[in-house]
């Protein structure tokens, strides 16, 4: 008996000691995503379209001579289709939709398209093959085509058109050219007096920094005096400069210092490669150069006559594009239908500061024009 607790004692013993010098356990892996490919496939699977009608393409169409990027996306391929026509411009929608239309997406069919010069579409071309192209009437000519070849792809004989800043400019040309192919348009970040637009947005911004004691910023902008004089284009450089602060006191994105945000939600978006991302960056850059000073002269109040319905989401805080100037041009239209809708938690970007009420604002007060057409999913 004495030799068996011996033994035993001495086999804790041996037990004991192992354990002592035994490495500890290794802590457990942090949790996925460790990368951007792995969040990028959870957004992915999160928001794949599942229902039994439903559509999901991404791919390129031939408009205009190149080919051009789209992304298609909807619950029920019945439904009406609403194509936006993204900002900037080169400032693309596609690779942040994932955030704020994934409800569209239950009531409408939504097209997201990179346009000439910008995101996906100008990495799949020849920038120095595409720069003379360029032009405000190639990028109308580039939407009507657009427009047309959706209404083939799926029968439809109108559909909705959402512009937001630069494309709001698009979106009023089409709504005046071919009323007959939409149901409706809606503006978001519309464009009125683009020039006055500038100007008022250089007084607030200074009127921010000087209220927030700010000198560099003060100095900074009160060396562009006079800015935005007459209709003449801003010199990009002189732009910059004024957004910068803009951007820096909420005029973008209300309470936020610019949008950092909404440019870092790019880098999950499932549509887009890392060497999309960085073309992006640099489309932006292209459109911009070639296209931004010349739509700063734009003045739309002289149109004043439509012949579909106009819808106008607007931020009451955007200072980027004034929306007090755009509902004042509102006032002055005449349209079968017209809606102004204010978002007072918004300024720029309505569709990513205020996702719950736009998707609202698209079901109740805008796809009912469609219902009466017939144009919905049973």
């Amino acid at each position: 008996m004495k030799r068996l607790l011996w033994s035993l004692w001495g086999l804790a013993l041996a037990g004991l000691s192992a354990s002592a010098f035994a490495s500890p356990p290794s802590p457990p892996s942090p949790p996925s995503p460790h990368n951007r490919a792995e969040a990028v496939a959870i957004v992915k699977e999160l928001r794949r379209v599942v229902s039994d009608n439903g559509v999901e393409r991404l791919e390129t169409v031939r408009i205009g001579g190149i080919d051009q990027a789209v992304s298609i996306r909807g619950n029920d391929r019945r439904n009406p289709v609403l194509l936006m026509l993204h900002g900037g411009p080169g400032w693309v929608a596609m690779p942040t939709s994932w955030y704020f239309q994934r409800g569209w997406e239950e009531y409408f069919t939504v097209v997201q398209w990179d346009q000439r010069g910008a995101g996906k579409t100008y990495v799949a071309n020849d920038p120095a093959a595409v720069a003379p192209t360029m032009t405000r009437e190639r990028m109308i000519a580039d939407a009507e085509e657009m427009v047309a070849w959706l209404r083939r792809e799926f029968g439809k004989d109108r559909i909705f058109v959402l512009g937001h800043s630069w494309g709001s400019y698009l979106g009023v040309e089409l709504a005046q050219r071919r009323p007959d192919w939409l149901h409706a348009y809606i503006g978001i970040g519309q464009i009125s007096n683009a020039p006055e637009s500038e100007r008022r947005g250089w007084r607030w911004t200074l009127q921010q920094a000087e209220h927030d004691g700010n000198a560099v910023a003060v100095a900074e902008l009160q060396a562009l005096a006079p800015y935005a004089v007459g209709n003449a284009p801003v010199p990009l450089q002189r732009l910059f400069q004024q957004r910068k602060w803009l951007n820096h006191y909420g005029g973008m994105v209300h309470n936020r210092r610019g949008g950092d945000a909404e440019a870092a939600g790019v880098r999950l978006s499932p549509e887009y490669t890392d060497a999309d991302i960085a073309g992006m960056w640099k489309g932006n850059d292209f459109s911009m150069e070639h296209l931004l000073s010349d739509a700063l002269t734009l003045d739309l109040t002289g149109r004043r006559s439509f012949q579909t319905p106009i819808f106008l989401f607007l931020g009451r805080h955007d200072h980027n594009v004034s929306s007090e100037l755009a509902a004042a041009w509102f006032d002055t239209i005449t349209a079968p239908d017209k809606q102004l809708i204010w978002f007072e938690q918004s300024a720029h970007e309505v569709m990513i500061e205020e996702p719950g009420k736009t998707l609202l604002t698209l079901v109740q007060q805008v796809r009912p024009i469609a219902a009466r057409a017939g144009d919905v999913a049973p």
